[in-house]
Formats: structure tokens, sequence, C-alpha cells
């Protein structure tokens, strides 16, 4: 009987404790955020890329469609238009601050998303009407020698 007492007060201490972290909403701060804080190159590079362009290549009547919002918008938000930052690294509140970004380890362990292929055919694949092949090696090659040298 002490067991079971002590047990259960044990979750419900588990509970109470893990209860904020549980509620805690991962939110998108928008890459004009990760540009002027930090990602100043990066943030020139995307900024005229196809990713930063994905909502605007739309036709009108797509842009409501959520079929395709959910790939052409970053974290089903209009107001984060193209894929931005976190559309690809995931939502920025809980890693972008300096002392975790300043480590990868960290920053990954407060949820930054390292893509891996996996990730990009949630939108790069068959479904896609203007689908035409997709090659991970090769836009990960795109991506690395747009990014101007610092």
């Amino acid at each position: 009987m002490r067991l079971r007492i002590v047990l259960a007060l044990s979750v419900l201490a588990l509970f109470f404790v893990g209860l904020p972290f549980a509620s805690a909403q991962h939110t998108y701060v928008g890459a004009e955020k990760c540009g002027k804080m930090c990602h100043k190159i990066e943030f020139t590079s995307w900024s005229t890329s196809k990713h930063a362009k994905a909502f605007e290549s739309l036709k009108p009547a797509d842009q409501a469609k959520a079929e395709c919002v959910e790939c052409h918008v970053t974290g089903g938000k209009k107001d984060l238009p193209g894929v931005q930052c976190e559309g690809c690294h995931g939502p920025g509140s809980d890693y972008n601050k300096l002392a975790i970004m300043k480590d990868k380890a960290k920053a990954v362990a407060a949820g930054l998303i390292m893509p891996t292929e996996k990730d990009c055919v949630k939108c790069h694949n068959k479904k896609s009407p203007s689908f035409k092949g997709f090659s991970f090696a090769e836009a990960v090659k795109k991506v690395h020698d747009k990014k101007p040298k610092a």
C-alpha cells in the first residue's frame, strides 16, 4: 500500500513538474528575426531564393487551398509566407537565444532541426503538381553553393 502511494505521488509530481513544459508552445519567430539577430548572410541568401518566394509562386486560387499552403508558408501561418528558416529548422522560440545557438548540440537539444531528406520530401514529392523530381544531395549542394562566403 505504501509503495502504491509513493508511486502515485511520484507520478503526480512528475505531471505537475512537467506541466509547464508540456503546455509550452513552440512558436515561430520568423526569418526577419533570424536574419536581424545573427544570420545576416543566410538571410540575404534566402531572401532571393525560391523558398522565400514559395507563397508568391502559387496562383491566387491556390493560396486558399490548405494542401498548397502547407508547403508554401512556414508553420501553416500565412503571416510567415514562403519557406522561411523555421520551415526547415523548426520553430525558433526554444533555440533562438544566443547562448543556445552558440552551441549546436544545445540548439539541437532545444529543438533546432538539421533537415534530412525525410524532412524535405514532405513537400518535394509527387503530390506536388509542379514536381519534377528531387535530389536531396543536389538540393543541399545548391543551398551551400548559394550561401555567400563570410
